[in-house]
């Protein structure tokens, strides 16, 4: 009889419960389907699809039912043990060869903005299911456990990853998502039950490591062509309501220099804004986003403002210094116009630093592939941020088309989330290995 050499060495090697059922030397020869992620994408993007050409999959509506449905079908599979978790979270599990180890996770969303692309969360998504499908067909056992998260509602604030690391509060239960349900009703929706999210919550320690495979959502990869972008971390994000208030006036019967104009001491905190973020050096950002003057007729001068302010930076340290400036800034002109203005904070997302180890393993897997590769921060949120209070976590990059995102012309090509999703797969084998 003719031995096949290399299975008898597989089965040794799971025999004496090895790393894996492969030497390290055919470990990184290993590659995921392209063309199977490919396929999956396109497939998602019928649930939900919109004449644009993207999707408007928000969370808890049917089109994010239904695409959850698919998911899961992908998931099972991929030989992953799926389970919904009280948070409406999608988890699927799969043993490793020493199972008293915390487990390795990869994972991204599959709920869109109104009227966004086909790309954001979903290719982390999915790249994340043809790692484990992947590892499944080539028989490849780890020693850590492997999970696949599909977080629920990451974009209206993360809400399936901050259950997770337990700062979903009861009080934001009752908020209405742009689905029109409440998140409670939402997560009921979705298969969740929001009386048990105690349960949900993991602590420090739990996770071994968590990895995010995402596109850029900006250009600068395009740009300079460069095939993956190793994240040093997720900006903090602090928002702000601003009101202006002045004196609402007839405006034929008020002279200029009597006025108490809200919306012109507005324009000028726009303005003192953009100058004040663009005085020093760094890749911090400040927005204006939203305004609403009122009364809003043409023929009244306005006596109130609401705006918005949203800073931006990896460090939290400059984002005060910044709000400080700001402030300051908005209480000369305040007096300078007769009008006054008040600051309401209502987020605050810390900056999340990924781990330098979990960093230099995807540098280290990226230039295995012959991939180029750039250091570079997040500046969008990601569930990254929230797992970053759990464990190390690291987050890969592949180039957006155009820098665009959040619209339904959002493109990144098939052969970068291949190579994004074999990062990926070799970093995740590394990090097993390490650790």
């Amino acid at each position: 009889m003719i031995i096949n050499r290399r299975r008898f060495n597989q089965s040794f090697l799971l025999t004496l419960g090895a790393v894996s059922l492969r030497p390290f030397q055919l470990q990184s020869q290993l590659r995921v389907n392209g063309a199977r992620i490919d396929d999956h994408l396109k497939a998602l993007a019928e649930f939900g699809k919109n004449p644009q050409g993207g999707v408007s999959r928000l969370a808890y509506s049917e089109a994010d039912r239904q695409g959850r449905e698919y998911v899961l079908g992908l998931m099972r599979a991929a030989k992953l043990d799926v389970h919904i978790d009280a948070a409406g979270n999608m988890i699927g599990r799969r043993a490793g060869s020493a199972n008293n180890l915390s487990p390795l996770v990869m994972g991204s969303h599959v709920d869109s903005v109104p009227e966004g692309g086909n790309y954001d969360g979903v290719v982390g998504s999915l790249g994340s299911i043809e790692v484990a499908q992947t590892l499944a067909e080539h028989g490849l056992a780890t020693r850590h456990p492997l999970e696949v998260i599909i977080f629920q509602n990451e974009e209206g604030g993360l809400i399936g990853s901050r259950a997770i690391d337990g700062e979903l509060t009861e009080k934001e239960l009752d908020l209405v998502s742009r689905s029109g349900k409440t998140i409670r009703e939402g997560i009921k929706f979705i298969g969740g039950d929001p009386t048990k999210l105690a349960g949900v919550r993991r602590n420090r320690g739990d996770i071994a490591a968590y990895l995010e495979l995402h596109i850029e959502q900006g250009g600068i990869l395009e740009s300079e062509k460069i095939d993956i972008g190793v994240v040093e971390g997720i900006v903090g994000i602090n928002w702000w309501d601003v009101s202006v208030a002045g004196f609402a006036n007839h405006a034929g019967t008020t002279p200029m220099n009597k006025r108490q104009d809200a919306l012109l001491a507005a324009a000028k905190f726009i303005e003192a804004v953009n100058r004040i973020v663009t005085s020093i050096p760094g890749r911090q950002v400040g927005t204006v986003g939203r305004i609403q003057a009122l009364p809003g007729a043409p023929n009244v001068i306005p006596g109130k403002v609401i705006l918005s302010l949203e800073l931006r930076d990896l460090e939290a340290a400059k984002i005060q210094g910044l709000y400080r400036k700001i402030y300051a800034a908005a209480q000369q002109i305040g007096s300078a116009s007769n009008t006054r203005f008040d600051f309401k904070e209502i987020n605050v997302n810390t900056p999340a630093p990924t781990d330098p180890h979990v960093r230099a393993s995807i540098f280290e897997s990226a230039q295995e592939l012959g991939l180029s590769t750039k250091l570079m921060p997040s500046g969008a949120g990601h569930d990254a941020q929230d797992m970053a209070r759990l464990a190390p976590v690291g987050m890969i990059f592949v180039p957006s088309i155009g820098g665009i995102s959040h619209s339904p012309r959002e493109f990144s090509r098939a052969i970068d989330i291949r190579n994004g999703a074999n990062v990926l797969l070799l970093t995740l084998l590394n990090l097993d290995r390490a650790g």
